[in-house]
């Protein structure tokens, strides 16, 4: 008799895994199915799993596939069930090949294909809440969203479009999704979009979308201009869609712990935040390249500025910009200075500047201090007055981040709204009023629309 195994959560079971069930199945004569525990699952980062253990494992022994179903609780199980149960192959999708290839040394591995289209039709007839995820662009963030997307449960990342039509194909093949030459091919194929092209097409991406019926999580920053932020969020509201700007920090729990103790008057009344955010960008890069819409503060001031905005408001009396210019323009390095009623403000970032990337927030009883990548907000401390006084904090950072915003743009799909205080309307609206300045300011950004050509180029 030759014995297979396999292991996944199942949540919400849906065609892909009964397809992988199958043909695991077929793999052997016996197939033995593990499924993650709930205490598993959170270790390993997986998010908003629905069902329970008891209704995964039911869901699995309906498909008629396992002739034996057993509980995953822990790392390094896996070596030690193919021991047990004298296992001869041990078999997963193909969107995990080579994270397995260590098990080659006790049984055969097998990488079984991905399903990439899940059936709509299935889902709906089972009443299941999974929504198929379609990716605008393909650069450096898109090949993150991918793998972070695997670790939601609800999920599934159907296909990526970009009118670089080879960009597009080489990034579905890596990805074993489907690759669009079409947007309307591209938009009746998905329930929502992730848009992770430059910054300066997202207006068009967002309000396409949106008209087809799409809810839509776009990258920082959303857009360039308050006015577009207002509109675009008029019209997701008035057709009950979503929209969602994906500023991974705002929905990280370290962020959000960091927030509460800093609001919860241990350290009196906040007077000061200090922020910073710098790295070093290659010269040839886009962001130091595009002489409209590129520069440290496009890129990282949604960074710098949300808790800002988080802690003292939308409603400063002064904003000045200092910037230090590369040759050909481009700010290397920006210094966003606020001034409210009872407090001041500073935000830096910097793409060919490095300096100390801290977030300081002052107050009349105490600090809070956390270093960098605050951005990420694994660890904070809260001093005071008495030196020896010293409060610690840590949260978890699981991975690139990415997993926890569509966790909640999810969570907000599904009816589930308790997330939306984390980056509200009117904050995303501010951020695009902060760049709009910005830009007018440089001189930039003034109803200059870049070509096809560029716009292939830059995704």
């Amino acid at each position: 008799m030759k014995k297979v195994i396999t292991y996944g959560t199942f949540d919400l079971l849906h065609e892909g895994h009964y397809r992988l069930l199958e043909r695991a199945k077929a793999l052997g004569d016996y197939l033995i199915v593990g499924v993650t525990s709930e205490a598993y699952d959170k270790t390993r980062g997986k998010l908003n799993v629905v069902d329970s253990l008891a209704t995964r494992i039911e869901n699995v022994r309906k498909t008629g596939f396992a002739d034996e179903i057993i509980v995953e609780e822990s790392l390094g199980q896996k070596v030690q069930d193919v021991k047990k149960y004298q296992v001869d192959i041990f078999t997963v999708g193909s969107d995990w090949t080579g994270v397995f290839d260590y098990m080659k040394d006790y049984c055969e591995v097998v990488y079984l294909d991905r399903t990439k289209n899940i059936s709509s039709t299935m889902l709906r007839i089972q009443n299941r809440r999974i929504q198929r995820i379609g990716i605008v662009g393909t650069g450096r963030i898109a090949e993150r969203f991918v793998p972070e997307s695997k670790l939601v449960s609800g999920v599934s990342t159907q296909g990526v479009y970009n009118p670089h039509t080879e960009s597009a194909k080489k990034f579905a093949d890596r990805w074993e999704i489907e690759a669009y030459e079409e947007l309307e091919d591209f938009y009746q194929s998905v329930d929502a979009v992730y848009i992770a092209s430059p910054h300066e097409t997202h207006y068009d991406y967002i309000k396409s979308s949106l008209g087809h019926g799409k809810h839509v999580l776009c990258e920082k920053p959303m857009v360039l201009k308050k006015a577009q932020a207002e509109e675009l969020f008029q019209y997701a509201r008035a057709h009950d869609l979503i929209l969602f700007e994906g500023i991974k920090t705002a929905y990280c729990p370290g962020f959000n712990r960091l927030l509460g103790v800093a609001c919860s008057g241990v350290i009196g009344n906040i007077r000061n935040v200090e922020v910073c955010f710098t790295k070093l960008e290659n010269p040839a890069n886009r962001e130091l390249t595009d002489s409209l819409y590129g520069g440290s503060l496009t890129e990282l001031g949604s960074y710098v500025m949300l808790p800002v905005l988080k802690l003292l408001g939308d409603s400063c009396e002064d904003i000045r910009f200092d910037v230090i210019r590369g040759e050909n323009g481009l700010d290397l390095f920006t210094k966003i200075s606020l001034v409210y009623p009872n407090a001041i403000a500073t935000a830096t970032c910097g793409l060919g500047v490095k300096s100390e990337g801290r977030l300081l927030i002052s107050g009349t009883k105490g600090y809070l201090v956390a270093e960098a990548p605050w951005w990420k907000t694994s660890y904070f401390e809260v001093h005071y007055e008495d030196p020896l006084k010293v409060d610690k904090y840590s949260e978890p950072f699981l991975g690139y981040g990415l997993r926890y915003e569509l966790s909640d743009f999810l969570s907000m799909i599904n009816g589930r709204n308790s997330s939306e205080f984390k980056l509200t309307r009117s904050e995303s609206v501010a951020l695009a009023g902060i760049m709009e300045k910005f830009l007018s300011a440089e001189g930039r950004g003034r109803d200059k629309a870049p070509s096809e050509g560029q716009r292939r180029d830059n995704m």
